[in-house]
């Protein structure tokens, strides 16, 4: 069966099409409003695999906050829904990944519970003119829609724009590992029977 899904969102702030296909090669387009935003929504679809589809018109005449964080609740709600019952995946996923002066780690459970812990300080307010306290605003509003656990720990990296990338790449490529098809099982992997 096709893993994949498409998202409608729309609000009083932001009006989003999502689209995803888990077993893709990265393709897409992403257009935000946001161009840093769409800088990382390309590394994520690039390192994951996964097509991904955005068209999003937010009220950016207020800030980035909005889009941001609905863009991160409709992609979290696509990789639900593309999952299904979550059978024949191999349910975690982890990365250590180095970018020039930064080590990040990322570590995903997509076992249907909701957890954050966010470990990536940027000292910088600003990324060019998207306020960097968004990088984690918008993972942590991922793993909730996604119904997952996601922990994201920045080594060392100075930065602010590097920083950024490392969480993205690395948070990709956990995500990448953890919806995986299970070559040696089609089962849900867990005791319960459930996901």
């Amino acid at each position: 069966m096709a893993r994949t899904a498409t998202i409608r969102r729309t609000t009083g702030e932001t009006d989003i099409d999502l689209s995803i296909d888990l077993d893709g090669s990265g393709a897409g387009t992403r257009e935000s409003g946001i161009g840093f935003l769409d800088h990382m929504l390309d590394l994520l679809a690039k390192h994951s695999l996964i097509d991904l589809t955005v068209r999003a018109k937010g009220d950016l005449h207020v800030d980035d906050h909005h889009t941001s964080e609905d863009i991160g609740i409709a992609l979290g709600q696509a990789v639900d829904q593309a999952l299904a019952d979550r059978a024949g995946i191999r349910r975690y996923g982890h990365f250590t990944l180095p970018m020039d002066e930064c080590l990040v780690t990322a570590a995903v459970d997509l076992g249907g519970r909701y957890a954050f812990e966010y470990h990536a300080p940027i000292a910088a307010a600003k990324i060019g003119t998207f306020d960097s306290e968004l990088v984690e605003h918008f993972w942590q509003s991922f793993a909730a829609n996604a119904r997952c656990n996601l922990h994201v720990v920045l080594h060392h990296g100075r930065n602010a724009h590097h920083i950024s990338e490392c969480v993205f790449k690395t948070t990709a490529r956990a995500i990448r590992m953890a919806a995986e098809s299970d070559p040696r099982s089609d089962a849900i992997p867990s005791t319960k029977g459930v996901l």
